[in-house]
């Protein structure tokens, strides 16, 4: 593999026909959720042709608290925020030192992997072909361990799989790319993602740290499943930030989403060639999907983005969950369409709302994938 990502000159993009969404329907649509269901907060925002055409809160930040969510309310990213360190560790593998072929062992001290490891390159750990157990340790971030001495206790594990043949999701290694981050550009992971992400794209509400939630203006409480109020917010997570450290409102969420639509010019367009790829076929994924949302065909993982197909349509997303927090991305990027959404308890039911919304954009017959049973 060459050092620099291959630039794809050939790729030419012709101007997408405008999105037709019914912002208004998935408004009262997503009301009727939160009337129905025991939901806390939900926030959403809708892209057309590259532009924010809708975005709003509902419900509130605490329960019965009057304190209502509005589209500049922080949530948590939980794993959206590995698109984030893709984009991150790409931008320094463009600044010419390291390569997507290099080791990933060899780039980041902390990370052991069992023996095959060493073969593990920056494409197997952005896309989750480490060959180790899903999860790996996870248990282990949960229970206060630093990220560190828990990716070299990766060690061992024995290898499902050699590298790059399986999928199998990560945490734990998948924070190896903060490191590398680190180590190449001698400075704090927050530092360099505030300044090659978050200030160029306008995100002012976003932070990869528990301080930079707990001290934005408005940010959603954690809630169960049943609108319990979860008394703090559990900090496990922000220790593997690469993996699962992102906040912002969802304002900002959608502005890390219209960058990624080739023709935004915000990303280098080589580099979005490379994040939304399809790399690795992700069958514990389509498994999840066959049961609720069976649209979402041809599931694959490519560096930090999930990869389907919708009726013959290739969209792109990811989505992500820690204790009392939900947020997904879903846009079909040649359309410069999507949708984001965060929530502040654990239910999956709102992963509905991105499927109504596809069907929508793809004038697709009319669904009731929130199970909301309307007799309209």
């Amino acid at each position: 593999m060459k050092r620099l990502i291959p630039l794809f000159l050939a790729l030419v993009f012709a101007s997408p026909a405008a999105a037709q969404i019914d912002t208004e329907e998935l408004d009262r649509r997503a009301q009727l959720l939160m009337n129905q269901l025991e939901m806390t907060g939900l926030s959403m925002a809708i892209v057309e042709n590259g532009q924010i055409s809708f975005s709003k809160g509902y419900g509130e930040e605490l329960r019965d608290s009057g304190k209502f969510v509005t589209a500049d309310t922080v949530f948590r990213w939980a794993s959206v925020s590995k698109g984030i360190a893709a984009n991150t560790l790409l931008s320094v593998v463009e600044d010419g030192d390291i390569s997507l072929a290099d080791s990933a062992e060899t780039l980041a001290p902390s990370l052991e992997l069992p023996e095959g490891g060493e073969n593990v390159n920056l494409v197997h750990l952005l896309s989750h072909q480490t060959g180790i157990v899903r999860n790996a340790y996870d248990n282990r971030i949960e229970a206060g361990k630093p990220a560190k001495p828990t990716r070299t206790a990766l060690s061992k594990l024995s290898l499902l799989c050699e590298p790059g043949t399986c999928h199998t999701y990560q945490n734990v290694a998948y924070d190896a790319a903060a490191e590398i981050i680190e180590l190449q550009t001698k400075l704090p992971y927050k530092t360099i993602v505030q300044s090659r992400v978050f200030d160029p794209l306008g995100m002012s509400t976003a932070s990869v740290t528990l301080e930079g939630l707990t001290r934005s203006k408005s940010w959603a409480k954690p809630h169960g499943r049943f609108g319990a109020r979860i008394s703090e917010v559990k900090p496990t997570y922000y220790r593997v930030p690469a993996a699962a450290g992102v906040n912002s409102s969802v304002k900002d969420l959608a502005k890390w989403m219209t960058a990624q639509f080739p023709a935004s010019g915000k990303i280098p367009v080589d580099r979005l060639y490379a994040m939304q790829t399809p790399i690795i076929q992700t069958t514990g994924e389509q498994r999840f999907l066959n049961r609720r949302f069976r649209d979402l065909n041809n599931a694959h993982y490519g560096l930090g983005w999930r990869v389907y197909d919708y009726h013959g349509n290739k969209v792109v997303g990811h989505r992500g969950g820690v204790q009392g927090y939900r947020a997904l991305v879903l846009f079909d990027p040649d359309k410069q369409a999507g949708i984001a959404m965060m929530w502040n308890s654990p239910h999956t039911r709102p992963i509905g709302l991105q499927m109504e919304f596809l069907d929508q954009l793809y004038a697709l017959p009319r669904r009731d994938w929130l199970r909301l049973k309307e007799d309209s």
